[in-house]
């Protein structure tokens, strides 16, 4: 079955929440649970009945949508360090793909924090830092390297560090389910407009449904 631009939009909308929470822990040391959760929510998913339950309920990634937008009509502005971070996660994405023995480790510690999700929140920091461990093991030896920039106190700061590793993992996530359902950067590049109506489509149902009405920051 054909998946549609909706769906390859949505992921990318995924890439780019995951993205803008690192960003924001980084810069500022933390982030609203409401808009990271759907990230760490997406690690679980390996059986979803469609891309947008990969996140959780309807309008969750009204962040990334937004993002998405911005980004693309540059209003009311562009984040540049936004923009590279995403490109180096879709070549990150590129090159696990060539690694079937990371993707094996990879599933294999998604399976035990799902036993451990039956005694933790999804936000907990065991269950977050058990997601570090898995970037580190396996993402973090791989080209291109993602290097965080932000402050150095929130930097510094150990559940910080867990967090970010989690993120940047779930944002692969994303970048991988954005391939899967047929997205290319060729398509990010020149044929942006059917995503940027789509991201625009998405953030109406989002204000519809009254989801993701978090604060802009």
């Amino acid at each position: 079955m054909p998946h549609t631009n909706l769906e390859r939009t949505i992921a990318l909308a995924g890439l780019y929440q995951a993205v803008n929470c690192v960003i924001r822990i980084a810069r500022q040391g933390s982030v609203d649970a409401e808009i990271m959760q759907p990230c760490i929510y997406s690690l679980f998913q390996v059986d979803a009945e469609n891309v947008e339950s990969v996140f959780g309920e309807p309008g969750v990634l009204a962040n990334g949508a937004r993002r998405l937008v911005a980004q693309l009509t540059g209003r009311p502005e562009r984040d540049l360090e936004l923009t590279r971070y995403a490109v180096q996660v879709i070549k990150l994405e590129r090159e696990l793909a060539r690694r079937p023995d990371l993707l094996d480790i990879i599933a294999e510690g998604i399976r035990e924090a799902q036993s451990k999700r039956v005694h933790f929140d999804l936000l907990h920091p065991n269950l977050l830092a058990h997601f570090a461990d898995l970037y580190s093991q396996t993402l973090s030896h791989l080209q291109p390297r993602i290097l965080i920039h932000g402050d150095p106190l929130h930097l510094r700061n150990p559940d910080n560090q867990n967090r970010l590793r989690a993120l940047l993992l779930a944002a692969v996530r994303a970048a991988r389910l954005w391939r899967q359902v047929g997205g290319s950067r060729w398509q990010l590049l020149f044929r942006n407009r059917p995503i940027l109506e789509d991201a625009q489509h998405y953030l109406q149902g989002a204000s519809y449904s009254g989801s993701g009405s978090e604060p802009e920051k």
